[in-house]
């Protein structure tokens, strides 16, 4: 039997060539990342400016601040996601190209998650250091948290970048799509991350993260089935 089009083995077969495509453009353009983690550091000395010397409420909403920096700079890091084949007509190109919407939702989601990890991962020891606020808990959970968060913002930043992708005023448009989707993640990242660096005697941990865990499978899921109509409008 002929194996059809877009089937399961070409859509696992084409994520990581895409996932691998998008990582070396953003390798080449590595400045643009230096920039985005600038910013994203800029942002946490600006919430330590604002609160003060106030160490207990620095620390007390050290996860808040660190989750705060990096969905901001998301939304900087998601818009540049499909600039490439936007402005260069590849992303028509591959519509019309054997090459799976679902691959390339997924591909592109991968990247941008990955993007997302490395930025929470260069985030994190200044908010140690500036808030005071040690992880009590184990680091691999903090890991996991992180991860599960960023795969949250990544997948509907992805179909929201792909949906505003052609428009002039996509850098609006993407945070206010973004934004209310995305709140019950980044409810759960905080909530984890703050347990886990103030300590977690509760055991609740557990509970944000299996929360993380179901967003991100419907996001991953719906996200990706409405990917193609989104490049296809």
């Amino acid at each position: 039997m002929a194996r059809t089009p877009g089937g399961p083995a070409d859509v696992l077969r084409q994520i990581p060539m895409i996932l691998a495509k998008d990582l070396l453009i953003e390798w080449r353009a590595r400045s643009r990342a230096f920039a985005l983690a600038c910013f994203a550091l800029t942002l946490l000395l600006l919430f330590s400016f604002a609160v003060g010397a106030d160490a207990a409420t620095l620390r007390a909403h050290a996860g808040a601040y660190l989750w705060m920096s990096v969905l901001l700079s998301s939304t900087l890091l998601l818009a540049q996601s499909l600039q490439h084949e936007v402005e260069g007509g590849a992303l028509d190109t591959l519509t019309l190209a054997p090459v799976s919407p679902a691959a390339l939702f997924y591909g592109k989601a991968l990247a941008n998650a990955a993007q997302l990890v490395l930025l929470t991962a260069v985030a994190l020891p200044p908010v140690i250091a500036l808030f005071d606020a040690p992880v009590k808990e184990p680091l691999g959970l903090l890991v996991l948290v992180s991860v599960l968060g960023c795969a949250g913002v990544a997948a509907p930043g992805t179909l929201y970048a792909a949906l505003t992708a052609r428009l002039a005023s996509k850098q609006l448009l993407l945070p206010l799509l973004l934004f209310p989707l995305i709140v019950p993640c980044l409810l759960a990242s905080v909530k984890a991350t703050s347990l886990l660096m103030s300590g977690d005697p509760m055991g609740q941990v557990g509970s944000w993260l299996g929360l993380l865990l179901a967003f991100d499978v419907l996001y991953w899921s719906l996200c990706g089935l409405l990917f193609g109509r989104v490049i296809a409008a």
